[in-house]
């Protein structure tokens, strides 16, 4: 800086100060912007008709993500008892203008450059990022419309084409107000088997706009797609553990006269869903269907598995016969699937028993209570330990000065 020569620096302030606000950035954002190819930054809302969950007051408030085409970072304000001042150098001569120096004489100061202060900042903001991560899929689940019409019920309607570029368009319209980023918005919207068709004329409940154009399947329909893709793999010899050509296996679902029995987008989010990682299954935003699919035996069979309990018994009141389930995890797997039926396999928390016999499951926001819960207990324990400890440390003090 070149004032550091000065003997002594004139220090002024600008009135009105500009309205500043700084921003923290983490050390791995920082050293991506400062990179040769640094990454584009989208400031992300939840849109102000989007529905905020009654159980938990925290996500009602009004907030703003920023976000990567991978990471996602909450910008929260933080109150500092310091303020910091934003100044700006002199660049050449001091211009002393009408500013009155008080306290000596202004040559025998020997003042030769100015300091400014332009702004006056009592807080700053910082990117927060939670031990948990984000996730698209809450914000998904109040977006969506629910599709819960299995194949024995029919559709009803008749199924029309999308065209690639309008599937395209709405999907990212959607994705728009979800306050995540990009990639976290396509893990969730594969996580849910989401899928884009046009909404029929009969129905009307959901979203509106192209909201109205998005689906979720329920559990109850997931399980139905999954059953009968099996089963179709089964009659037409299609090993669902090796590549195989999607098309081939959506063929086998058809029912007689080439009918469809549900949309094939929806068939396609399924196998999505279970299928290995990579360029077939990432392809969202691109309108293209899925040509190759491989399915991932341990992943598949544990969504099957929880997908199944979800749709069977959701809720402790509609508990379940533990054998009951079991066998119709096993009845959903391909035959030489059926090792990887075990309770053990099922993520943690995703279940319990409600009696020593019974389960159900246990949908997300009661494992995060339930984490929660475990958290408080485990601190209010280990406080207790610690507060006894300390009565005996001062007990033993006692004792010793007896």
């Amino acid at each position: 800086m070149s004032t550091q020569a000065a003997r002594s620096i004139l220090f002024t302030h600008t009135t009105p100060q500009q309205g500043f606000r700084l921003l923290e950035l983490p050390p791995d954002l920082a050293e991506q912007l400062s990179s040769k190819n640094p990454p584009t930054l989208e400031l992300k809302s939840p849109a102000p008709s989007l529905p905020s969950p009654a159980t938990n007051p925290e996500e009602a408030r009004e907030f703003v993500s920023l976000c990567t085409a991978t990471q996602t970072y909450r910008i929260r304000q933080v109150q500092s008892s310091n303020s910091l001042l934003v100044v700006q150098p002199s660049s050449g001569g001091v211009q002393r203008g009408d500013i009155s120096i008080v306290g000596g004489d202004q040559d025998e100061l020997g003042l030769v450059e100015t300091v400014t202060s332009v702004s006056k900042c009592g807080s700053t903001l910082e990117l927060h990022t939670p031990a948990e991560g984000f996730s698209a899929v809450p914000f998904m689940e109040r977006i969506l419309s629910v599709y819960d019409v299995v194949s024995s019920e029919g559709s009803g309607q008749e199924e029309e084409d999308i065209d690639p570029i309008e599937r395209q368009e709405v999907l990212q319209r959607v994705l728009a107000d979800v306050p995540v980023s990009r990639g976290q918005c396509e893990q969730g919207w594969i996580e849910l088997c989401a899928f884009v068709r046009p909404r029929g004329e009969t129905e009307t409940e959901g979203g509106q706009d192209v909201k109205g154009w998005c689906w979720r399947p329920s559990a109850r329909v997931k399980v139905d797609v999954w059953k009968r893709a099996v089963e179709g793999s089964v009659l037409q010899g299609i090993d669902l553990g090796k590549q195989f050509l999607v098309s081939d296996l959506w063929r086998s679902v058809l029912e007689e006269g080439g009918e469809e029995p549900y949309p094939q987008p929806l068939f396609e989010a399924v196998v999505r869903r279970v299928c290995e990682s990579g360029s077939e299954r990432d392809r969202l935003l691109d309108g293209t269907k899925m040509k190759w699919a491989s399915i991932h035996k341990t992943n598949c069979a544990r969504w099957v598995g929880e997908t199944c309990l979800e749709a069977m018994a959701p809720t402790s009141a509609s508990a379940i016969g533990r054998d009951d389930f079991l066998k119709a995890w096993r009845n959903h797997l391909p035959e030489s699937w059926q090792d990887e039926v075990k309770l053990s396999k099922l993520t943690e928390n995703s279940y319990k028993h409600p009696e020593p016999t019974t389960i159900c499951f246990v949908n997300e926001p009661d494992r995060q209570k339930a984490k929660k819960n475990v958290s408080t207990d485990a601190s209010a324990a280990t406080a207790a330990k610690k507060t006894r400890n300390w009565h005996e440390l001062f007990k033993n003090q006692k004792r010793q000065k007896h």
